[in-house]
């Protein structure tokens, strides 16, 4: 007897949830479901199964991700009872938490890792650019800061999108937002600190050019007095 071959459509009225539901649980947890001679999908009796009781394990509070440990062991679970599913579902969340946590964290780490050696470089290259240019005109403080904003909401902004799969995947809004207040946090301590560093080099580059300048006029008026002085004798010989 053949196996009956159940297209989504199908499949999701007999699991009475919509197509894109059934696509997503897929996804999220890792279902390879098969596929015809043309690539669709198919359903089997089993897979039904298995959707029926992800659909029980949802609607009593159970995290996909939770959902995901006991996958094999689904039909089994659907047996329980109500207080023994509720503790199990209660102990698997707390460790979804847990696990999201201490990702979390890590991802945080090593993105904020990864930015702040970025903007290390980039201060260093800034400040070895300006340290080259010594005779040129400085603009403005205002406009050194602004240009140094956006060199460095650049770098974030590459930072957050290469790490963007990691952060929406694992993360979440909530680590997001701490990303950003880490960000902030550190663009005021760089902007304060840069501001200092280009104050000091601003005020050493221009002590620097007034002492040139100094030498500039006392050679100056070297030049004079020496002149000066032979044009006295020149008189003084031609009496």
């Amino acid at each position: 007897m053949s196996q009956i071959r159940y297209i989504i459509s199908d499949a999701s009225k007999k699991i009475d949830v919509e197509p894109h539901v059934l696509r997503y649980w897929e996804d999220e947890l890792g279902i390879k479901i098969p596929r015809n001679e043309m690539g669709h999908r198919y359903y089997r009796e089993q897979d039904i199964e298995m959707f029926k009781g992800i659909k029980l394990l949802k609607e009593q509070g159970f995290q996909l991700r939770a959902i995901k440990m006991v996958l094999s062991d689904i039909s089994k679970i659907g047996q329980l009872d109500e207080k023994s599913m509720s503790m199990l579902k209660d102990e698997l969340n707390a460790q979804v938490l847990t696990l999201e946590q201490t990702a979390s964290e890590q991802v945080l780490k090593e993105c904020l890792e990864e930015v702040g050696q970025a903007l290390e470089e980039e201060n260093e290259r800034c400040y070895n650019g300006l340290s080259h240019k010594e005779e040129e005109l400085f603009p403005p403080e205002e406009d050194k800061m602004t240009q140094f904003k956006v060199i460095m909401s650049t770098l974030i902004m590459d930072a957050l999108r290469e790490n963007n799969k990691e952060l929406s995947g694992v993360v979440g809004t909530v680590v997001s937002e701490s990303v950003l207040k880490e960000m902030d946090y550190m663009m005021r301590m760089k902007e304060e600190r840069e501001e200092e560093r280009f104050k000091k080099l601003d005020e050493a580059i221009r002590s620097r050019q007034k002492s040139r300048r100094e030498v500039a006029a006392t050679e100056e008026k070297e030049k004079k007095k020496k002149k000066g002085f032979f044009s006295k004798k020149k008189k003084s010989d031609a009496v």
